[in-house]
């Protein structure tokens, strides 16, 4: 089985990464594993203000993450595997594709406008040559109509 790895965050182009990887899984009855990233929080010397910090900000990822497998499953595509990952953003898609040998593709959205996020200046850059698998990256300008007939 296909499985496409999504990292979902609050923009655009992780839509576009969405619903490229969701047609792509239902042509090749294939599966989706969704990631929200979340950054390490700086330190606060009140342990309580940063605990609840924490909180909040998984309790936000876990909404988006809900809300991006619902919106699949609407579609008529499987439940996702979802997951919420706390740490540097590269760092943590390694980490998670090596814990996860049968992801096939890494599936990223590139801003409709101006330059690459971290990730995909990573994953297309000196980062490419040590993975597991290929990337897709797709463009954030594909309308709905492209992707059904590029994916």
């Amino acid at each position: 089985m296909r499985v496409y790895l999504v990292i979902i965050d609050e923009t655009d182009e992780a839509l576009v990464a969405l619903r490229f990887a969701a047609r792509r899984a239902a042509k090749t009855d294939g599966h989706v594993h969704l990631v929200a990233l979340i950054p390490k929080q700086q330190f606060s010397a009140f342990a309580a203000v940063q605990a609840t910090i924490e909180e909040e900000t998984r309790a936000r990822a876990e909404t988006l993450l809900t809300a991006a497998a619902g919106n699949l499953m609407a579609e008529g595509a499987k439940m996702p595997e979802i997951s919420v990952r706390q740490g540097d953003g590269v760092k943590v898609v390694r980490e998670y594709l090596k814990e996860h040998p049968e992801v096939s593709a890494l599936v990223l959205g590139a801003a409709a406008e101006g330059g690459p996020g971290p990730l995909v200046a990573h994953f297309t850059g000196s980062g490419a040559s040590t993975l597991a698998c290929p990337v897709f990256v797709i463009p954030g300008s594909l309308s709905s109509e492209d992707i059904e007939r590029l994916s």
